[in-house]
């Protein structure tokens, strides 16, 4: 338990650190931007207590605004994905969700895949709506949720091939 309740602080810490510190100065193109903070809520045991789940990801929001000087959005963001997790999980992993065997070292890739495109995209659509907050650009909206995205999805699929295997 206590090896568990570990893993998930140094996996918060480093999340938050590594956003701030090293991935909210990547500008690709001028306004792609990968959050891999979100790998945080995407990894988070299905077991667990659900309030806590809750509570962390908004803190982890949170923090993450604070030190981005953003007034709440990635709070936001991150509260409605954790919020919606359940249903992407069922959605992502079927059966598998259903009987609480959902194990993300172990599942397919394309599963994997599928639960992470999901999520990012829901939580970047969230994120730049309310960064934005403007229904006449949307199309600029949807064009760096798409592409954000999909930078946030290569990235967060690398790292955790790469800490997946140490495993």
């Amino acid at each position: 338990m206590n090896s568990l309740i570990s893993g998930h602080t140094v996996r918060f810490i480093s999340l938050v650190f590594l956003q701030v510190l090293v991935l909210n100065h990547i500008n690709f193109l001028g306004y792609l931007n990968p959050y891999l903070y979100v790998l945080f809520v995407a990894l988070y045991p299905i077991k667990n207590n659900r309030a806590l789940f809750l509570i962390l990801s908004f803190l982890l929001g949170l923090l993450i605004d604070i030190f981005s000087d953003s007034g709440g959005i990635h709070a936001a963001a991150t509260l409605t994905i954790a919020y919606a997790r359940p249903i992407i999980l069922k959605f992502s992993f079927g059966t598998a969700y259903d009987h609480q065997t959902v194990k993300f070292n172990t599942i397919e890739f394309g599963a994997l895949l599928v639960y992470f495109f999901i999520l990012i995209l829901v939580h970047h659509f969230v994120l730049f709506s309310l960064e934005i907050f403007n229904i006449k650009s949307i199309l600029l909206i949807l064009q760096e949720t798409l592409f954000s995205s999909i930078f946030t999805i290569i990235l967060a699929i690398i790292i955790t091939i790469i800490f997946s295997r140490g495993r």
